[in-house]
């Protein structure tokens, strides 16, 4: 089974970045897996810088539905795998909330996690900590909060460690401190 590092934090708090280092620190070939789509200019522009910071000589696939099944098939001889983000990858299954929505998230939970157990990478998952913030105001909002928590928590029970990430300073939270 594969060794999971799940990365948490909030929106900037340099969650892309450690995995990035971390990931630099395994031996053999690393692979970065993007999930975010580019719906606008800001994100277009947040997915340059992204692809900057990345080291040369990485690998990148972009999946933002259908990551496990693309793992599954893609990973090759990847021995670090940086997954950036689930919470795209939630928010891209949810769509815009119809019915049946939860399930596509419920099936790309299944997927990836099966992917996980089948492989021997190190993987090292950036997701966002929505469940600290305000109650979103509208049905959707609140849907993939739940829906992101959820999906945080899975991945939690199955990581190795897990590491909080507030305002650039990481704190594990579960398992081994890092080196």
């Amino acid at each position: 089974m594969a060794e999971i590092t799940l990365i948490l934090g909030g929106a900037r708090s340099g969650k892309s970045r450690l995995a990035v280092e971390l990931a630099t620190r395994l031996p053999g070939p690393a692979l970065f897996v993007a999930t975010a789509q580019a719906g606008d200019a800001e994100m277009a522009e947040r997915i340059a810088k992204h692809r900057e910071a990345r080291p040369p000589g990485w690998r990148t696939m972009e999946s933002p539905l259908g990551l496990g099944a693309r793992l599954a098939q893609e990973q090759g001889e990847a021995r670090a795998v940086v997954i950036d983000c689930l919470s795209f990858l939630v928010a891209n299954a949810l769509g815009e909330g119809d019915p049946g929505s939860l399930a596509r998230v419920q099936e790309e939970m299944d997927s990836l996690l099966t992917t996980l157990e089948r492989s021997s990478a190190h993987f090292l998952v950036v997701s966002n900590e929505v469940g600290l913030g305000l109650v979103p105001p509208y049905p959707l909002g609140r849907a993939y909060r739940d829906a992101l928590g959820a999906a945080n928590q899975r991945l939690a029970q199955r990581a190795h460690r897990v590491i909080l990430t507030v305002a650039g300073i990481p704190m594990t939270i579960k398992g081994p401190p890092l080196p």
